[in-house]
Protein backbone atom coordinates (compact mmCIF):
# COMPACT_ATOMS: atom_id res chain seq x y z
CA UNK A 1 0.00 0.00 0.00
CA UNK A 2 2.77 2.42 0.99
CA UNK A 3 4.79 1.54 -2.11
CA UNK A 4 1.76 2.24 -4.26
CA UNK A 5 1.14 5.63 -2.68
CA UNK A 6 4.82 6.56 -2.89
CA UNK A 7 4.49 6.51 -6.66
CA UNK A 8 6.73 5.05 -9.35
CA UNK A 9 10.34 5.93 -10.04
CA UNK A 10 11.05 8.14 -13.04
CA UNK A 11 11.87 5.16 -15.20
CA UNK A 12 8.64 3.41 -14.26
CA UNK A 13 6.27 6.31 -14.89
CA UNK A 14 5.49 5.30 -18.45
CA UNK A 15 4.69 1.75 -17.33
CA UNK A 16 1.59 2.83 -15.36
CA UNK A 17 -1.70 2.77 -17.19
CA UNK A 18 -4.49 5.28 -16.72
CA UNK A 19 -6.38 2.77 -14.59
CA UNK A 20 -3.32 2.31 -12.35
CA UNK A 21 -3.02 6.08 -11.82
CA UNK A 22 -6.70 6.44 -10.99
CA UNK A 23 -6.56 3.55 -8.54
CA UNK A 24 -3.48 5.02 -6.89
CA UNK A 25 -4.96 8.47 -6.43
CA UNK A 26 -8.22 6.94 -5.17
CA UNK A 27 -6.24 5.01 -2.55
CA UNK A 28 -4.39 8.19 -1.64
CA UNK A 29 -7.67 10.03 -1.11
CA UNK A 30 -9.05 7.20 1.06
CA UNK A 31 -5.91 7.35 3.20
CA UNK A 32 -6.22 11.14 3.47
CA UNK A 33 -9.85 10.86 4.64
CA UNK A 34 -8.90 8.17 7.17
CA UNK A 35 -6.13 10.33 8.61
CA UNK A 36 -8.43 13.38 8.78
CA UNK A 37 -10.95 11.31 10.75
CA UNK A 38 -8.16 10.13 13.04
CA UNK A 39 -7.06 13.73 13.63
CA UNK A 40 -10.59 14.61 14.74
CA UNK A 41 -10.55 11.71 17.19
CA UNK A 42 -7.13 12.70 18.55
CA UNK A 43 -8.21 16.33 18.88
CA UNK A 44 -11.21 15.23 20.98
CA UNK A 45 -8.91 13.08 23.14
CA UNK A 46 -6.58 16.06 23.60
CA UNK A 47 -9.56 18.01 24.94
CA UNK A 48 -10.35 15.09 27.28
CA UNK A 49 -6.86 15.44 28.77
CA UNK A 50 -7.47 19.13 29.57
CA UNK A 51 -10.86 19.46 31.31
CA UNK A 52 -11.67 22.42 33.59
CA UNK A 53 -10.64 20.28 36.57
CA UNK A 54 -7.04 20.39 35.32
CA UNK A 55 -7.10 24.15 35.98
CA UNK A 56 -9.12 24.32 39.17
CA UNK A 57 -7.15 21.59 40.92
CA UNK A 58 -3.94 23.56 40.39
CA UNK A 59 -4.98 26.58 42.48
CA UNK A 60 -7.58 27.52 45.02
CA UNK A 61 -8.19 30.93 43.46
CA UNK A 62 -8.12 32.47 39.99
CA UNK A 63 -5.42 34.92 38.92
CA UNK A 64 -6.53 37.35 36.19
CA UNK A 65 -5.11 36.39 32.80
CA UNK A 66 -4.40 32.78 33.70
CA UNK A 67 -5.79 29.66 32.02
CA UNK A 68 -9.56 29.33 32.16
CA UNK A 69 -12.25 27.00 30.87
CA UNK A 70 -13.76 27.78 27.49
CA UNK A 71 -16.73 26.37 25.52
CA UNK A 72 -15.61 25.37 22.03
CA UNK A 73 -18.82 23.69 20.86
CA UNK A 74 -22.56 23.69 21.52
CA UNK A 75 -24.68 22.92 24.56
CA UNK A 76 -23.83 19.57 26.09
CA UNK A 77 -20.17 19.51 25.00
CA UNK A 78 -17.44 19.53 27.67
CA UNK A 79 -15.50 22.70 28.44
CA UNK A 80 -11.78 22.79 27.68
CA UNK A 81 -8.79 24.45 29.37
CA UNK A 82 -7.98 27.38 27.11
CA UNK A 83 -4.18 27.18 27.04
CA UNK A 84 -4.08 23.58 25.74
CA UNK A 85 -5.32 24.76 22.35
CA UNK A 86 -2.09 26.55 21.40
CA UNK A 87 0.18 23.52 21.69
CA UNK A 88 -2.06 21.37 19.52
CA UNK A 89 -2.06 24.12 16.90
CA UNK A 90 1.71 24.48 16.82
CA UNK A 91 2.23 20.73 16.45
CA UNK A 92 -0.14 20.76 13.45
CA UNK A 93 1.41 23.91 11.99
CA UNK A 94 -1.80 25.93 12.23
CA UNK A 95 -2.88 29.01 14.16
CA UNK A 96 -4.45 28.85 17.61
CA UNK A 97 -7.75 29.96 16.07
CA UNK A 98 -7.68 27.06 13.58
CA UNK A 99 -6.81 24.63 16.38
CA UNK A 100 -9.76 25.95 18.39
CA UNK A 101 -12.04 25.20 15.43
CA UNK A 102 -10.61 21.69 15.04
CA UNK A 103 -11.21 20.80 18.70
CA UNK A 104 -14.64 22.45 18.65
CA UNK A 105 -15.71 20.48 15.56
CA UNK A 106 -14.45 17.24 17.09
CA UNK A 107 -16.39 17.78 20.32
CA UNK A 108 -19.53 18.91 18.47
CA UNK A 109 -19.49 15.78 16.32
CA UNK A 110 -18.71 13.37 19.12
CA UNK A 111 -21.21 14.74 21.66
CA UNK A 112 -24.01 16.36 19.66
CA UNK A 113 -23.80 14.72 16.23
CA UNK A 114 -22.86 11.12 17.20
CA UNK A 115 -24.35 9.46 14.10
CA UNK A 116 -22.35 11.67 11.78
CA UNK A 117 -19.30 11.14 14.00
CA UNK A 118 -19.62 7.37 13.63
CA UNK A 119 -19.90 7.64 9.85
CA UNK A 120 -16.72 9.73 9.78
CA UNK A 121 -14.83 7.22 11.89
CA UNK A 122 -16.01 4.32 9.71
CA UNK A 123 -14.92 6.16 6.56
CA UNK A 124 -18.42 6.66 5.12
CA UNK A 125 -18.34 10.48 5.34
CA UNK A 126 -15.22 12.63 4.71
CA UNK A 127 -14.15 14.63 7.73
CA UNK A 128 -14.38 17.93 5.87
CA UNK A 129 -18.09 17.39 5.16
CA UNK A 130 -18.80 16.59 8.78
CA UNK A 131 -16.81 19.61 9.96
CA UNK A 132 -18.94 21.85 7.72
CA UNK A 133 -22.07 20.59 9.47
CA UNK A 134 -20.45 20.98 12.90
CA UNK A 135 -19.39 24.56 12.15
CA UNK A 136 -22.99 25.37 11.26
CA UNK A 137 -24.60 23.74 14.30
CA UNK A 138 -22.09 25.39 16.67
CA UNK A 139 -22.71 28.93 15.44
CA UNK A 140 -26.40 28.81 14.54
CA UNK A 141 -28.48 31.74 15.79
CA UNK A 142 -30.47 31.05 17.89
CA UNK A 143 -28.32 28.31 19.43
CA UNK A 144 -29.47 24.73 18.91
CA UNK A 145 -30.40 22.69 21.96
CA UNK A 146 -29.13 19.12 22.29
CA UNK A 147 -32.47 17.82 21.02
CA UNK A 148 -32.39 20.14 18.02
CA UNK A 149 -28.81 19.14 17.21
CA UNK A 150 -29.83 15.47 17.42
CA UNK A 151 -32.58 16.14 14.85
CA UNK A 152 -30.02 17.71 12.47
CA UNK A 153 -27.71 14.75 13.09
CA UNK A 154 -30.41 12.26 12.15
CA UNK A 155 -31.28 14.09 8.93
CA UNK A 156 -27.70 14.59 7.78
CA UNK A 157 -26.50 11.10 8.63
CA UNK A 158 -29.44 9.63 6.72
CA UNK A 159 -27.90 10.94 3.50
CA UNK A 160 -24.33 10.07 4.54
CA UNK A 161 -23.38 13.72 4.91
CA UNK A 162 -24.09 14.53 1.26
CA UNK A 163 -25.76 17.86 1.92
CA UNK A 164 -24.92 21.19 0.35
CA UNK A 165 -24.84 24.63 2.00
CA UNK A 166 -28.32 25.60 0.77
CA UNK A 167 -29.86 22.31 1.93
CA UNK A 168 -28.10 22.61 5.29
CA UNK A 169 -29.41 26.16 5.74
CA UNK A 170 -32.97 24.99 5.03
CA UNK A 171 -32.56 22.11 7.47
CA UNK A 172 -31.34 24.45 10.21
CA UNK A 173 -34.27 26.81 9.55
CA UNK A 174 -36.70 23.89 9.78
CA UNK A 175 -35.04 22.72 13.01
CA UNK A 176 -35.32 26.15 14.61
CA UNK A 177 -38.99 26.29 13.70
CA UNK A 178 -39.70 22.70 14.75
CA UNK A 179 -38.21 23.19 18.21
CA UNK A 180 -39.58 26.71 18.62
CA UNK A 181 -36.15 28.21 19.25
CA UNK A 182 -36.62 31.57 17.55
CA UNK A 183 -37.95 34.60 19.37
CA UNK A 184 -40.78 36.50 17.64
CA UNK A 185 -39.38 38.75 14.91
CA UNK A 186 -41.68 41.62 13.89
CA UNK A 187 -39.55 42.24 10.78
CA UNK A 188 -40.50 38.83 9.40
CA UNK A 189 -44.09 39.94 8.76
CA UNK A 190 -44.37 40.58 5.00
CA UNK A 191 -47.20 43.06 5.59
CA UNK A 192 -45.66 45.53 7.98
CA UNK A 193 -42.26 44.08 8.82
CA UNK A 194 -40.57 47.03 7.14
CA UNK A 195 -41.90 49.23 9.94
CA UNK A 196 -39.70 47.44 12.47
CA UNK A 197 -36.36 47.62 10.68
CA UNK A 198 -34.34 50.31 8.96
CA UNK A 199 -32.55 48.66 6.02
CA UNK A 200 -30.22 51.57 5.31
CA UNK A 201 -26.54 50.73 5.56
CA UNK A 202 -23.20 51.23 3.84
CA UNK A 203 -20.82 48.28 4.12
CA UNK A 204 -17.20 47.98 2.99
CA UNK A 205 -16.14 44.40 2.27
CA UNK A 206 -12.49 45.02 3.16
CA UNK A 207 -11.64 41.31 3.27
CA UNK A 208 -12.62 40.91 -0.38
CA UNK A 209 -9.70 42.60 -2.14
CA UNK A 210 -9.46 42.23 -5.90
CA UNK A 211 -6.06 41.55 -7.47
CA UNK A 212 -6.38 44.91 -9.27
CA UNK A 213 -6.32 46.70 -5.91
CA UNK A 214 -10.03 47.41 -5.43
CA UNK A 215 -12.59 46.74 -2.70
CA UNK A 216 -16.34 46.14 -2.91
CA UNK A 217 -19.00 48.38 -1.33
CA UNK A 218 -22.61 47.50 -0.59
CA UNK A 219 -25.20 50.12 0.31
CA UNK A 220 -28.90 50.64 0.96
CA UNK A 221 -29.87 54.33 0.78
CA UNK A 222 -32.99 56.44 1.12
CA UNK A 223 -34.71 56.93 -2.24
CA UNK A 224 -33.96 60.68 -2.34
CA UNK A 225 -30.33 60.10 -1.31
CA UNK A 226 -29.99 57.36 -3.93
CA UNK A 227 -31.27 59.57 -6.74
CA UNK A 228 -29.10 62.49 -5.64
CA UNK A 229 -26.01 60.31 -5.48
CA UNK A 230 -26.76 58.81 -8.88
CA UNK A 231 -27.12 62.30 -10.40
CA UNK A 232 -23.82 63.45 -8.88
CA UNK A 233 -21.95 60.37 -10.11
CA UNK A 234 -23.45 60.76 -13.58
CA UNK A 235 -22.42 64.43 -13.68
CA UNK A 236 -18.87 63.77 -12.45
CA UNK A 237 -18.43 60.87 -14.86
CA UNK A 238 -19.51 63.14 -17.73
CA UNK A 239 -17.03 65.80 -16.59
CA UNK A 240 -14.20 63.26 -16.64
CA UNK A 241 -15.12 62.26 -20.18
CA UNK A 242 -15.24 65.92 -21.27
CA UNK A 243 -11.75 66.38 -19.86
CA UNK A 244 -10.47 63.54 -22.04
CA UNK A 245 -10.92 60.39 -19.97
CA UNK A 246 -11.22 57.26 -22.13
CA UNK A 247 -12.17 54.96 -19.27
CA UNK A 248 -15.49 53.15 -19.15
CA UNK A 249 -18.58 54.71 -17.57
CA UNK A 250 -18.42 52.29 -14.61
CA UNK A 251 -14.79 53.21 -13.92
CA UNK A 252 -15.53 56.94 -14.15
CA UNK A 253 -18.51 56.62 -11.77
CA UNK A 254 -16.32 54.67 -9.36
CA UNK A 255 -13.64 57.37 -9.45
CA UNK A 256 -16.31 60.03 -8.95
CA UNK A 257 -17.46 58.28 -5.77
CA UNK A 258 -13.87 58.35 -4.53
CA UNK A 259 -13.69 62.07 -5.29
CA UNK A 260 -16.76 62.63 -3.10
CA UNK A 261 -14.87 61.08 -0.19
CA UNK A 262 -12.19 63.76 -0.49
CA UNK A 263 -14.36 66.76 -1.33
CA UNK A 264 -17.68 68.30 -0.33
CA UNK A 265 -20.25 69.78 -2.67
CA UNK A 266 -22.77 70.83 -0.01
CA UNK A 267 -22.69 73.62 2.59
CA UNK A 268 -19.81 73.38 5.09
CA UNK A 269 -21.77 73.18 8.34
CA UNK A 270 -18.62 73.31 10.46
CA UNK A 271 -17.85 76.92 9.42
CA UNK A 272 -18.84 79.42 12.10
CA UNK A 273 -17.87 82.79 13.51
CA UNK A 274 -16.92 85.99 11.76
CA UNK A 275 -16.26 85.71 8.08
CA UNK A 276 -18.32 82.56 7.81
CA UNK A 277 -20.42 84.08 5.06
CA UNK A 278 -17.38 84.82 2.91
CA UNK A 279 -16.03 81.27 3.45
CA UNK A 280 -19.37 79.72 2.53
CA UNK A 281 -19.66 81.90 -0.50
CA UNK A 282 -16.36 80.57 -1.82
CA UNK A 283 -16.95 76.98 -0.79
CA UNK A 284 -17.59 75.91 -4.37
CA UNK A 285 -13.97 76.49 -5.34
CA UNK A 286 -11.45 73.69 -4.74
CA UNK A 287 -9.25 75.92 -2.58
CA UNK A 288 -12.05 76.35 -0.05
CA UNK A 289 -13.14 72.73 0.18
CA UNK A 290 -12.84 71.24 3.67
CA UNK A 291 -10.04 68.82 4.35
CA UNK A 292 -11.07 65.21 3.74
CA UNK A 293 -11.06 62.68 6.57
CA UNK A 294 -7.52 61.55 7.24
CA UNK A 295 -6.82 57.86 6.59
CA UNK A 296 -3.44 56.59 7.77
CA UNK A 297 -1.84 53.79 5.76
CA UNK A 298 1.58 52.30 6.42
CA UNK A 299 3.21 51.19 3.17
CA UNK A 300 6.62 49.50 3.11
CA UNK A 301 8.78 49.39 -0.04
CA UNK A 302 12.31 48.17 -0.57
CA UNK A 303 14.70 50.80 -1.90
CA UNK A 304 18.13 50.63 -3.53
CA UNK A 305 20.59 53.38 -4.35
CA UNK A 306 21.54 53.59 -8.03
CA UNK A 307 24.09 56.34 -8.41
CA UNK A 308 22.56 59.41 -6.80
CA UNK A 309 18.99 58.12 -7.21
CA UNK A 310 16.85 56.01 -4.91
CA UNK A 311 14.95 53.33 -6.80
CA UNK A 312 11.89 51.75 -5.14
CA UNK A 313 10.65 48.26 -5.87
CA UNK A 314 7.43 47.96 -7.94
CA UNK A 315 5.51 46.17 -5.18
CA UNK A 316 5.35 46.75 -1.46
CA UNK A 317 3.38 45.73 1.59
CA UNK A 318 0.41 47.56 3.03
CA UNK A 319 0.59 47.08 6.77
CA UNK A 320 -3.21 47.26 7.11
CA UNK A 321 -4.35 43.73 6.33
CA UNK A 322 -0.85 42.59 5.32
CA UNK A 323 -1.73 43.11 1.66
CA UNK A 324 0.46 43.76 -1.35
CA UNK A 325 0.29 47.24 -2.86
CA UNK A 326 1.65 48.55 -6.16
CA UNK A 327 4.01 51.51 -6.21
CA UNK A 328 1.90 52.99 -9.03
CA UNK A 329 -1.15 52.94 -6.73
CA UNK A 330 0.66 54.86 -3.99
CA UNK A 331 1.93 57.37 -6.56
CA UNK A 332 -1.62 57.95 -7.80
CA UNK A 333 -2.87 58.45 -4.23
CA UNK A 334 -0.12 60.96 -3.49
CA UNK A 335 -0.74 62.77 -6.77
CA UNK A 336 -4.27 63.69 -5.80
CA UNK A 337 -4.55 67.35 -4.85
CA UNK A 338 -6.78 66.53 -1.85
CA UNK A 339 -4.40 63.97 -0.33
CA UNK A 340 -2.29 64.92 2.66
CA UNK A 341 1.00 63.03 2.59
CA UNK A 342 3.21 62.71 5.65
CA UNK A 343 6.65 61.17 5.21
CA UNK A 344 8.09 59.68 8.36
CA UNK A 345 11.82 59.11 8.89
CA UNK A 346 13.13 55.73 7.83
CA UNK A 347 13.61 53.45 10.83
CA UNK A 348 16.58 51.08 10.81
CA UNK A 349 15.00 47.84 12.00
CA UNK A 350 18.38 46.33 12.88
CA UNK A 351 19.57 49.24 15.05
CA UNK A 352 19.73 48.73 18.80
CA UNK A 353 17.43 51.11 20.68
CA UNK A 354 17.04 51.16 24.45
CA UNK A 355 15.40 53.18 27.20
CA UNK A 356 15.76 53.23 30.99
CA UNK A 357 12.97 51.83 33.10
CA UNK A 358 10.07 49.57 32.22
CA UNK A 359 7.91 51.87 30.03
CA UNK A 360 8.41 51.48 26.26
CA UNK A 361 8.80 54.80 24.39
CA UNK A 362 6.85 55.26 21.15
CA UNK A 363 10.00 55.27 18.99
CA UNK A 364 11.04 51.85 20.29
CA UNK A 365 7.50 50.49 20.12
CA UNK A 366 7.24 51.61 16.48
CA UNK A 367 10.54 49.93 15.59
CA UNK A 368 9.51 46.64 17.22
CA UNK A 369 6.11 46.63 15.47
CA UNK A 370 7.68 47.34 12.08
CA UNK A 371 10.27 44.63 12.63
CA UNK A 372 7.95 41.88 13.84
CA UNK A 373 4.91 42.76 11.62
CA UNK A 374 2.70 40.24 13.47
CA UNK A 375 2.47 38.43 16.78
CA UNK A 376 5.64 36.33 16.98
CA UNK A 377 3.99 33.22 18.44
CA UNK A 378 4.29 30.26 16.05
CA UNK A 379 1.83 30.54 13.17
CA UNK A 380 -0.01 33.54 14.62
CA UNK A 381 -0.89 36.24 12.08
CA UNK A 382 -2.40 38.95 14.33
CA UNK A 383 -1.04 42.33 13.07
CA UNK A 384 1.62 43.81 15.34
CA UNK A 385 -0.23 47.12 15.78
CA UNK A 386 -2.97 45.25 17.62
CA UNK A 387 -0.51 43.41 19.88
CA UNK A 388 1.19 43.99 23.21
CA UNK A 389 4.95 44.65 23.24
CA UNK A 390 6.41 42.08 25.62
CA UNK A 391 9.70 41.95 27.49
CA UNK A 392 11.05 38.57 26.38
CA UNK A 393 13.14 38.32 29.54
CA UNK A 394 11.01 39.66 32.38
CA UNK A 395 11.87 43.14 33.58
CA UNK A 396 13.02 43.12 37.20
CA UNK A 397 11.60 46.21 38.88
CA UNK A 398 13.81 45.69 41.94
CA UNK A 399 17.12 45.38 40.06
CA UNK A 400 18.04 49.07 39.93
CA UNK A 401 17.01 49.91 43.53
CA UNK A 402 19.07 46.97 44.77
CA UNK A 403 22.07 47.84 42.58
CA UNK A 404 21.84 44.76 40.37
CA UNK A 405 22.12 44.67 36.58
CA UNK A 406 18.79 44.59 34.77
CA UNK A 407 18.09 41.08 33.33
CA UNK A 408 15.18 42.30 31.20
CA UNK A 409 16.10 45.70 29.77
CA UNK A 410 13.70 47.81 27.71
CA UNK A 411 15.55 47.46 24.43
CA UNK A 412 14.69 46.20 20.97
CA UNK A 413 16.72 43.03 21.49
CA UNK A 414 14.51 42.14 24.48
CA UNK A 415 11.10 43.19 23.09
CA UNK A 416 8.64 41.32 20.89
CA UNK A 417 5.04 41.69 19.72
CA UNK A 418 2.55 39.24 21.22
CA UNK A 419 -1.22 39.29 20.83
CA UNK A 420 -3.09 39.40 24.12
CA UNK A 421 -3.87 35.65 24.19
CA UNK A 422 -0.29 34.54 23.46
CA UNK A 423 1.03 37.18 25.86
CA UNK A 424 -1.09 35.59 28.60
CA UNK A 425 0.06 32.15 27.44
CA UNK A 426 3.72 33.12 27.76
CA UNK A 427 3.17 34.79 31.15
CA UNK A 428 1.00 32.17 32.86
CA UNK A 429 2.03 28.84 31.31
CA UNK A 430 5.14 26.77 30.60
CA UNK A 431 5.62 28.23 27.09
CA UNK A 432 9.01 29.95 26.80
CA UNK A 433 10.86 31.81 24.05
CA UNK A 434 14.18 33.50 23.48
CA UNK A 435 15.64 35.92 20.96
CA UNK A 436 18.04 34.36 18.43
CA UNK A 437 18.49 37.43 16.20
CA UNK A 438 16.77 40.64 15.09
CA UNK A 439 13.10 39.63 14.77
CA UNK A 440 13.95 35.92 15.19
CA UNK A 441 12.72 33.83 18.12
CA UNK A 442 12.90 30.23 19.30
CA UNK A 443 9.86 28.92 21.18
CA UNK A 444 9.67 25.89 23.45
CA UNK A 445 6.29 24.33 24.23
CA UNK A 446 5.33 22.72 27.57
CA UNK A 447 5.90 19.29 25.99
CA UNK A 448 9.36 20.22 24.68
CA UNK A 449 8.60 21.00 21.03
CA UNK A 450 10.73 23.75 19.48
CA UNK A 451 9.79 26.30 16.82
CA UNK A 452 11.61 29.11 15.05
CA UNK A 453 9.72 32.28 14.19
CA UNK A 454 11.22 35.04 12.01
CA UNK A 455 10.18 37.36 9.15
CA UNK A 456 9.82 34.36 6.80
CA UNK A 457 7.28 32.63 9.06
CA UNK A 458 7.33 29.64 11.40
CA UNK A 459 9.26 26.39 11.11
CA UNK A 460 9.51 23.45 13.47
CA UNK A 461 12.99 22.74 14.81
CA UNK A 462 13.82 19.05 14.54
CA UNK A 463 15.51 18.01 17.78
CA UNK A 464 17.15 15.13 15.92
CA UNK A 465 17.17 11.43 16.80
CA UNK A 466 17.59 10.51 20.48
CA UNK A 467 21.07 9.59 21.59
CA UNK A 468 21.72 5.87 21.96
CA UNK A 469 23.13 4.64 25.25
Amino acid sequence: MIDTLAGPEIGEADALTGSDLLASIRASRDLENAEAARQLDLAARWADLHPPESIHSAAAFTVPGTDHEEPLAGEGCPLVAEFCIAELGTVLGISTTSAKKLIGHALELRHRLPRLWAQVQFGHVPAWRARTVAETTIHTTPALTREAAAFVDAQVSAVAGRIGPAQLARLIAETIKRYDLATPDPTADPEDGYLSVDPRHVTLHDEDVHFAGTMRWEAELDIADSLDLNNVLTQKAAEQKALGSTESLDVRRSKALGDLARTQTALDLQTSGEGAGEERAGASTPDHLPVAREVILHAHFSADSVGEQTVFGPTGRLEEGQRLVLLDQVQSWCGDSRTKVTIKPVIDLNAEMAAPGYAIPDRIREQVMLRDRTCVFPWCTRPARGCDVDHVVEHDHQAEPEGRSQPGPTSTRNLACLCRFHHRLKTHSAWRYRVTGPGAYEWTSPHGHHYRRDHTGTSAIDPGPPERP
